[in-house]
């Protein structure tokens, strides 16, 4: 029997312990979650990581969603009102052929984590995203008091091939400023006037696809899913119709560049560790899904996890609570909404004291630093949390960071308090202060101080000026 979360934690010692441990050894691990990387089945690049980049800012991109995400399937007269009862945002204006974002939060207001949801037809739903969200839907499908069929999508361990996965759909994404007449082309004539996270279909490779219109990092584009057991005819049919708008496919290390660019603060500490109420959610969670898999880095250092936690206001969604329905959370956050909120910026880093660090990794017999991934230190399941300080006083966090080819910058994505402001120079204690229990203890490292202007988020300025408006 799989152990759960509640008696790993009571294992480690506590939620600090746990969260601070490295995980590679754990023997109960799922396959998708060794190593612990958020792709851990993609090719780390196609061509050149900075080509890759380069394409949905210049030319055309594709995505290939297929195997890293987690999903929900939910089907039932009350799957409409459980969504409802579980996110802050309001579902009963959904409508078939939609889609929107679920944020879910606990009882005192923080969250649990966010994805998309995807309404396919009357009664029927799908949810995607890091997984924390549809763990929290499958519970509250399974012991609530809904009339809900609920099948849980995991995500594939295998690439390309997947012959150990029956995945119902493979899922691409086609973004860059010439995604449109290569969706045309695919389509065989327009589209039409699909609106902004709507739904359409088409046909590809001889396939009928799904198609929800969205973006990313400011590029227009559209996610398309099939049949599963189509996707290398999708995907081929996409790729030979995109020679002519030199579409780049996107591996691993680019993946999560355009995420920065865009603004999208990837994922908190999930609010679930410490409340007694919480008790029986632990107790029903498997402890090698991905609340038990992450790890806590950085160098902002706390006894009590909850100093982790943020609130749907910290992360830029308080515009999505909607307060006239109930919901888990809902009074907790009516209280909470006058309370100073973080906010979420954007940093970049100084050319300098980036030298610097490359520097001191260069080094012989240096300090003991911690390294800097290029392109991106987001490519694992950390949940990463270095303190900022502007003028010696501590401000908030720098979480995921990650060099753009697009904006010849190294770029993280933070929350600080309401005193900063864009322009301010803030520095960033980059290292990591270590912990874990037993034999699986990450050892902490010297801190190296990296000066950064704040920016806004989203930090490209078509996102910010197309794209978000």
């Amino acid at each position: 029997m799989t152990q759960s979360l509640e008696s790993l934690l009571q294992e480690a010692g506590g939620p600090i312990p746990l969260l601070r441990a490295h995980k590679y050894d754990r023997a109960d691990a799922r396959p998708e979650y060794q190593p612990q990387q958020i792709i851990p089945v993609l090719p780390q690049e196609f061509s050149l990581w900075e080509h890759e980049t380069r394409a949905w800012r210049e030319g055309v991109a594709l995505f290939d969603q297929t195997h890293h995400m987690s999903g929900v399937f939910l089907e039932g007269p009350d799957a409409q009102r459980l969504l409802a009862e579980i996110a802050i945002n309001d579902f009963s204006t959904s409508r078939p052929g939609a889609a929107r974002q679920i944020v879910c939060v606990n009882a005192d207001g923080d969250l649990i984590g966010d994805g998309i949801v995807f309404h396919l037809e009357d009664q029927r739903f799908s949810a995607y995203g890091a997984g924390f969200v549809q763990n929290w839907i499958m519970f509250h499908a399974q012991t609530g008091d809904y009339n809900v069929e609920a099948v849980y999508d995991t995500k594939a361990p295998v690439y390309p091939n997947g012959h150990a996965n029956t995945r119902p759909d493979c899922r691409y994404q086609i973004q860059g400023p010439l995604a449109g007449a290569l969706i045309e082309k695919l389509n065989g004539g327009p589209l039409g006037d699909v609106k902004f996270f709507h739904m359409t279909e088409m046909t590809i490779g001889g396939n009928r696809c799904h198609a929800l219109r969205h973006g990313m990092a400011g590029a227009p584009g559209l996610e398309v899913w099939g049949p599963y057991e189509h996707r290398e005819a999708i995907r081929d049919a996409i790729i030979e119709a995109g020679r002519e708008f030199g579409l780049q496919p996107v591996g691993g290390m680019a993946y999560l560049i355009g995420a920065i660019e865009s603004g999208w603060y990837q994922a908190v500490v999930p609010a679930i560790y410490t409340s007694e109420s919480l008790r029986d959610y632990r107790e029903w969670l498997p402890a090698n899904l991905g609340e038990g898999m992450i790890r806590l880095s950085g160098s902002q250092e706390r006894a009590d996890v909850a100093d982790y936690y943020r609130t749907p206001f910290d992360l830029d969604y308080g515009k999505l609570i909607r307060f006239d329905h109930e919901f888990i959370g809902r009074d907790a956050l009516q209280r909470r909404r006058e309370e100073p909120a973080l906010q979420k910026v954007t940093l970049q880093w100084n050319v300098e004291d980036a030298a610097s660090l490359f520097a001191e990794m260069l080094t012989p017999g240096g300090r003991d630093v911690r390294f800097l991934h290029l392109p991106a230190m987001c490519d694992k399941m950390d949940k990463h949390y270095d303190m900022l300080t502007l003028d010696g006083r501590e401000v908030g966090n720098s979480a995921y960071t990650a060099y753009t080819a697009n904006e010849r910058s190294i770029l993280s994505i933070a929350l600080v308090d309401e005193t900063v402001r864009v322009g301010d120079e803030v520095v960033i204690h980059w290292g990591e202060a270590g912990g874990g229990y037993g034999a699986n203890v990450v050892p902490a490292t010297d801190v190296v101080e990296i000066r950064a202007t704040v920016s806004p988020a989203p930090y490209a300025r078509v996102a910010r000026e197309d794209y978000r408006r």
